[in-house]
């Protein structure tokens, strides 16, 4: 399986920031996943569209400019990194899981993904582009057929993973809370792979895995790299 670092590694560090990602790599993980929103005619990684629960400051990400939010700390004296400055630090070394958040625009993701084949060490398979606003997913298909796509949900449909077959998706990325057997023998007949989140019990690694999901985000991507080299195997995306 898979070892998604979400939000970098997260449990260590401050999440989405350039120290979370760091460790996250020295570690070894298959991947990392990132938040973005659009602020101004910039791209920054964070989760929230509130900010106090990572930066400690009041209001929304709409309530500052670009230039203020990025005096703000987001932990451990760490800034809210740009989409451009992580793809900077990671420079191909894993795969990147951009899930799009406040972000109505595809285009500017667009160009930062090209930009970092051309100018960085990424190949275009390395990207993974994931929402859970399929109408965003539908659209980047519409543009760029040759982009990876993963489609979120928090729920078990009753058709299963038609609607990512539908979005001609690479992956389904499920709540854990929801995944299960027929959920995913259903996604395998469809050619998904199926991504779980969010994983941090030892105990959960291991059902998921007798499961057959092919990976899974977590916020100790540690115990988990430590539990697969006794137990499972992985690749990478695309």
């Amino acid at each position: 399986m898979l070892i998604i670092a979400h939000r970098g590694a997260s449990a260590a560090a401050p999440e989405n920031t350039l120290l979370a990602f760091e460790k996250a790599i020295a570690l070894g993980v298959d991947g990392i996943e990132i938040d973005i929103h659009s602020v101004g005619d910039q791209l920054l990684v964070i989760h929230d569209r509130w900010l106090q629960r990572t930066t400690k400051t009041q209001g929304q990400l709409s309530d500052y400019s670009f230039e203020q939010l990025r005096k703000l700390d987001a932990g451990m004296g760490q800034q809210i990194p740009t989409l451009w400055e992580t793809m900077q630090c990671l420079n191909g070394q894993c795969s990147l899981n951009i899930e799009l958040k406040g972000i109505n625009d595809v285009l500017p993701v667009l160009k930062h993904i090209d930009d970092a084949v051309e100018q960085l060490n990424f190949q275009l398979h390395q990207f993974l582009l994931s929402s859970f606003n399929h109408h965003l997913l539908f659209e980047i298909k519409q543009l760029r057929p040759d982009i990876q796509i993963g489609a979120l949900t928090s729920s078990c449909p009753l058709d299963y993973a038609l609607f990512a077959q539908q979005l001609n998706a690479l992956s389904i990325h499920i709540d854990i809370n929801c995944v299960q057997p027929k959920f995913i023998q259903d996604a395998k007949q469809r050619g998904l792979q199926v991504y779980v989140f969010t994983v941090d019990e030892i105990a959960d690694l291991d059902q998921l895995a007798l499961m057959g999901v092919d990976g899974f985000f977590t916020n100790t991507p540690d115990k988990a790299l430590i539990r697969r080299a006794h137990q499972y195997t992985g690749e990478f995306l695309g």
